[in-house]
């Protein structure tokens, strides 16, 4: 009897591979149901948990990483449609991040505003200098998710995704501060001093930007069912994070690329 549930199982397992994923089978010989609830119409909900990393990949932002943990609800609000390969259905859902921290590299920096010098002549009073970058934590909300599930195999539903959210941090993000210290960033071709002057309003860290950041993102991934109503999930998401102009300098995070592992729990 051993011998043959084992027999049955490889029988599946081929069958799966071969493109007779939807097949109904069972090790006891009796039908059992489909193993991935996206293809079901039952619209189902999910809820889990997850947790996200990445590091930001435009040149200015290269030292950039992330690291956040926090939870998905979403909800299957259409039947099937499509055909073939695109045939699926569409899910909303939110995310939540109360954990969010991103590791960026430091400078030193200073706030100077220009000043009459001596004879007639331009000079400069400056503050001194001070650190910026550093660890930043804060949360994050996505309450816009638009998922498109695809039907899959009977344990793979892969999808992709359009969503937006909110980010905030217990500092301005990201660091912007003063004028790079002398030496520090290193000379340009147009200022082979490396220095310059100029009036940038309040002195401290990360002056001019906001504690407030638009998450606008596209990801894609794939959820791996272990049961009908059990999930391992991976995503990738290319994030891109601006204050939308909150506060007078928006450097932003032009994109990054950040990798999530999650397990859900369908019902």
């Amino acid at each position: 009897m051993r011998g043959t549930r084992i027999f049955i199982r490889l029988g599946v397992t081929l069958a799966l591979l071969s493109g007779a994923a939807g097949a109904q089978t069972s090790s006891t010989g009796a039908g059992a149901a489909m193993t991935n609830p996206v293809r079901q119409e039952t619209r189902p909900w999910n809820f889990g948990g997850l947790m996200q990393g990445g590091f930001g990949v435009t040149e200015q932002r290269g030292g950039f990483k992330f690291l956040m943990v926090g939870m998905h609800a979403g909800k299957v609000l259409t039947g099937m449609y499509g055909w073939g390969m695109t045939r699926g259905n569409f899910e909303y859902a939110v995310e939540a991040f109360p954990f969010w921290q991103s590791y960026t590299p430091t400078s030193l920096r200073q706030n100077c505003v220009v000043a009459p010098g001596p004879v007639g002549g331009v000079g400069a009073q400056c503050s001194a200098p001070f650190t910026i970058g550093g660890t930043f934590t804060g949360a994050s909300i996505t309450p816009i998710i638009l998922r498109w599930n695809f039907a899959g195999t009977r344990r793979f539903a892969p999808w992709m995704q359009g969503a937006g959210g909110l980010l905030w941090t217990n500092h301005k993000y990201p660091a912007f501060g003063g004028l790079p210290i002398p030496g520090n960033n290193g000379p340009t071709p147009g200022n082979p001093s490396g220095f310059s002057y100029s009036t940038l309003g309040d002195n401290g860290p990360n002056d001019d930007t906001s504690v407030w950041n638009f998450t606008p993102q596209f990801g894609v991934g794939v959820h791996y069912f272990t049961s009908a109503k059990r999930s391992i999930d991976l995503g990738a998401n290319a994030i891109h994070i601006s204050s939308a102009s909150l506060g007078d300098k928006n450097p932003g995070i032009n994109a990054s690329v950040q990798f999530t592992l999650g397990y859900s729990w369908w019902k």
